[in-house]
């Protein structure tokens, strides 16, 4: 259902929470402007998973057939042992979620999906009003000298007046600053290493080469850090993240380039497969602290309101951060594009009522596997390693619960069929 009466939401951030927000607005009929603070659109060049859940809110979008072209599908979650690297468990994905959760589990290089969703958000084909985007314009201030049209005020000045302002600018949101949102972000202590490790490499390897046999979402679990890796691009690269204690300098920096030594030095006496893959990383190694948000119910203040990292941030021990933001952004869609402008805080209030017990949820499940994954060898780990062998999720969350069904009240939901050929 489009809004009988069309008006203007404005987006702080133009990651992938906010460009799908920016999206779903769209296709509801609302005027958008997208304000990004970097100089040009664009995503790191790292990996992402998509479970289900998220996958069902892109395919909803109607991308299905930009996905198809970009995505990697691997068959398997694997976990593995630190030090002899034995299968610890094996969860089916491929083929069996698709049928299982009716929507599939797809890996992508984040910069190939940004482009996707930033060019539906532009495409002059597409239901509803283009998206007006901004970059280099980070927002510094809000204006609510009438509170019905908030302002956000860029650095340089500019102001972009609204009746619905979202807040998607991450884990460091000025928005949520300067809403006066209480301050929730705290450090885990623990730092990550990303790197993209040539597919070429890694094949013609002996050593690595079974990293490309059969594509999969590998997790090797150990004493203090774990470590996770899959192709992306259809092997063209192998993505690793790989969590270990944070170091001072990356603690005070937030984020520091590395080194593939590094990388091989974080993981000591590690299965010997560990070290033949992650020594092959060249230039593109980064560390970068890993923070994250108590559980906090307030997202909103009167005609502005958060989305993703801005209200709940997360570690990424459940690869369900963008995805919670995704689903951010359907439900909170669904809200705006139901209302005309005069109802817009009533519409964001029942956002956040459907969105952040369940997003608060996944953040707990995503703080308790900090400790899960990182058991010293003993009686905790063996007991893990037997709930892991009879797979029903890694912390007290379900797969069924997190993967199936949608946020959405949408009854077209339920008629589409995500079933892919066989």
């Amino acid at each position: 259902m489009v809004s009988s009466q069309s008006y203007e939401v404005t987006v702080a951030g133009g990651g992938l929470g906010g460009l799908t927000a920016a999206l779903a607005l769209r296709q509801r009929g609302l005027r958008v402007t997208v304000l990004e603070q970097a100089d040009r659109l664009g995503e790191v060049g790292a990996g992402i998973q998509t479970a289900p859940n998220a996958s069902r809110v892109l395919l909803g979008l109607g991308l299905r057939r930009q996905l198809e072209a970009i995505h990697t599908e691997p068959l398997d979650q694997v976990r593995r042992r630190w030090k002899d690297g034995s299968v610890i468990g094996l969860t089916s994905l491929g083929q069996f979620c698709k049928d299982r959760f009716n929507a599939p589990y797809w890996h992508y290089h984040r910069a190939d999906l940004h482009r996707v969703i930033m060019d539906a958000c532009l495409d002059p084909a597409g239901p509803g009003p283009v998206v007006e985007m901004h970059t280099a314009s980070r927002v510094a201030a809000l204006d609510r000298t009438r509170p019905e049209r908030p302002v956000a005020v860029t650095e340089d000045g500019r102001r972009f007046a609204c009746d619905a302002l979202i807040g998607a600018d991450g884990v460091r949101s000025q928005v949520r600053e300067s809403m006066g949102a209480p301050d929730t972000l705290q450090f885990s202590g623990e730092m990550a290493f990303r790197a993209l490790i040539a597919g070429d490499l890694i094949a013609a390897d002996p050593a690595t080469r079974w990293l490309v046999d059969r594509f999969q979402s590998t997790i090797w679990y150990g004493p203090q850090r774990h470590l996770v890796h899959y192709m992306i691009r259809g092997g063209e690269y192998l993505n690793v993240v790989a969590c270990v204690p944070c170091t001072d300098e990356v603690a005070e920096k937030w984020t520091v380039s590395s080194t593939a030594q590094d990388l091989v030095d974080a993981f000591p006496g590690w299965d010997d497969r560990v070290p033949a893959m992650l020594s092959k990383a060249k230039e593109n190694v980064s560390c970068f602290a890993l923070h994250h948000r108590r559980r906090d119910p307030v997202w909103m203040d009167g005609r502005v309101a958060l989305l993703g990292d801005a209200c709940h941030a997360m570690l990424p021990y459940q690869a369900q951060g963008a995805s919670q933001a995704m689903e951010d952004a359907a439900v909170l869609a669904e809200e705006l594009g139901a209302v005309t402008a005069t109802d817009v805080e009533g519409a964001l209030r029942r956002y956040v009522d459907r969105r952040a017990k369940h997003a608060g949820m996944v953040q707990d499940a995503s703080l308790q596997n900090k400790t899960f994954y990182h058991f010293p060898d003993g009686p905790e780990q063996r007991a893990r390693d037997e709930k892991l062998r009879r797979f029903d999720g890694e912390s007290d969350l379900s797969y069924d619960w997190l993967w199936r069904g949608t946020p959405l009240h949408d009854p077209d939901l339920g008629a589409f069929s995500y079933q892919f050929a066989r």
